[in-house]
């Protein structure tokens, strides 16, 4: 076998164990994770509401897997993601917290298979589509959803793995494949796919209610 091969056989194997991690922790309460989750609201409750520094678009939640919003939280905690403010959020949740909250902010699924809006570019077929697919809904429950997502947000995600400021045992192989221009095409790409992720906004009635 190639050693190209072995490689994407390492890395795919790698993308179910970490998923089955995740998995077997997701299970989440939204109704406790609503009374939880008000201080996240605070910016992805917001529309258009941007990091201050350096500026990008806080990201859209709705529609995300809640497995893959536990792990990036995990992320956050352990500092595997660099963010000051999303790991003094983090270090504050157990894993049953994690799990609620994301299970509030997730919200209804995303269902995969939507008719792409346009041709992806080369590298996206290359590259992302294997995980991402060409709809961008991510194809298991650790994946992220793309679709309707911030440009700016991918674009930062991006090179955050590319120069190791998001450690993970999969994307930087991904993203270190991939030139600014790549990711740009990529980012726009997979932002006017649908169905878009929609903003979660603040839930004053549920929240008032608790």
């Amino acid at each position: 076998m190639p050693s190209s091969s072995v490689s994407w056989v390492r890395i795919m194997g790698m993308a179910a164990l970490l998923g089955f991690a995740v998995a077997a922790h997701a299970a989440g309460d939204a109704e406790r994770g609503a009374r939880l989750a008000y201080t996240c609201l605070g910016c992805h409750g917001i529309d258009n509401y941007k990091n201050v520094y350096p500026t990008y678009s806080v990201p859209r939640l709705a529609g995300q897997h809640p497995e893959y919003l536990v792990a990036a939280l995990r992320a956050y905690k352990s500092k595997e993601r660099s963010h000051a403010t999303m790991h003094a959020q983090a270090v504050t949740l157990s894993d049953q917290d994690m799990a609620d909250v994301a299970a509030y902010l997730a919200g209804p699924a995303l269902a995969a298979g939507a008719r792409p809006q346009s041709a992806p570019p080369a590298k996206v077929t290359e590259v992302c589509v294997a995980c991402h697919g060409k709809d961008g809904v991510g194809l298991t429950p650790d994946y992220p959803t793309l679709t309707g997502q911030h440009a700016d947000y991918i674009v930062r995600a991006l090179q955050d793995y590319r120069k190791g400021n998001r450690k993970n045992a999969i994307m930087p192989a991904f993203a270190g494949q991939l030139s600014d221009a790549d990711i740009e095409a990529a980012a726009a790409y997979y932002a006017a796919q649908q169905p878009a992720l929609q903003t979660v906004h603040r839930r004053t009635t549920v929240l008032a209610a608790k």
